[in-house]
């Protein structure tokens, strides 16, 4: 991680406020677009789904109890249960405080102080369909003694279709070769190594691209590839839903996306470092763990 040379703190409050905005607005936008395809469902899915509304989503603030700062934050859990997905969640929070000891050692530029302020967007959609490919997208922004970015998107098919995972990874690769020519290799790399499941041997799905601690020493143009990922999601993935909602699907199809969202979850538990960076920060569990998915099996 390089850095660029400390700004002044009024900077520093103008960058926090401006990706806080950002990430507002673009929860906002997800919302909608969700909303819009609960609206479009017809056919042999929506009758078999007779008695279920079309989703919207509910929108619960929650507040972290820290005695140790001012304003120690929250955030704003948004979850929707309809017919097309059967839970997705996209929060968005901002927090502050300071670190435990243990866990500040973890974390770049806790040398000289253990405070912090993080602020980021967390989106987990779980579809209802098994042809419907559920998906992951986290943007974020940390400030301690440093600054960074991070986040990604990967996608985990139950039935899976060559033809989404080749659109889904041009789009990520269109996005990242506009802000760095081996933007893409590395992040689909990380993402491929850190979605997986080591105690499994497995892949969670078929990647994407993950970042972190991305300081490139311009915080404008990684503001921006930040920004640029989650309107590349925002793109790619609606288009994948809406070409697979309309087909109907057997029991044993439903049958191995439970089992499959049994691996998501061992996942997210035992590796996310969203779930645990949340959880050690004294995040609302709640809230952290709205990734979880509604029902999962194991054998």
């Amino acid at each position: 991680m390089s850095s660029e040379s400390p700004a002044p703190d009024s900077v520093v409050e103008q960058r926090k406020q401006r990706a806080e905005a950002w990430f507002t607005e673009l929860r906002d936008r997800l919302c909608g677009e969700f909303e819009r395809i609960e609206d479009e469902l017809v056919g042999i899915n929506a009758a078999r789904l007779a008695y279920t509304p079309a989703g919207r989503f509910q929108y619960t603030p929650w507040q972290r109890d820290d005695s140790s700062v001012a304003d120690p934050g929250g955030g704003l859990m948004a979850v929707m249960h309809g017919r097309v997905f059967e839970k997705v969640g996209v929060n968005v929070s901002t927090v502050a405080g300071h670190f435990s000891e243990n866990f500040a050692q973890e974390i770049p530029g806790t040398e000289a102080t253990s405070g912090f302020w993080a602020c980021g967007l967390s989106l987990v959609a779980h579809p209802r369909s098994p042809h419907v490919p559920p998906a992951h997208m986290n943007t974020r922004h940390i400030v301690t003694g440093k600054h960074w970015f991070g986040g990604g998107a990967d996608l985990n098919p139950i039935v899976a279709h060559e033809p989404d995972t080749r659109d889904f990874h041009a789009a990520l690769k269109e996005t990242c070769d506009t802000h760095g020519d081996d933007y893409y290799d590395r992040y689909a790399a990380w993402a491929d190594d850190y979605f997986y499941n080591k105690h499994r041997g497995e892949p969670r799905g078929i990647g994407g691209i993950f970042y972190d601690y991305l300081d490139s020493g311009d915080w404008e143009a990684d503001f921006a590839f930040t920004r640029d990922v989650g309107l590349t999601f925002l793109d790619i993935f609606p288009r994948l839903v809406r070409r697979h909602m309309f087909t109907p699907w057997t029991e044993k199809e439903r049958a191995y996306q439970l089992f499959r969202r049994g691996r998501y979850t061992e996942f997210n538990l035992v590796y996310d470092r969203g779930t645990r960076f949340g959880l050690q920060t004294g995040g609302n569990p709640d809230a952290v763990l709205m990734s979880l998915p509604p029902l999962a099996s194991w054998p």
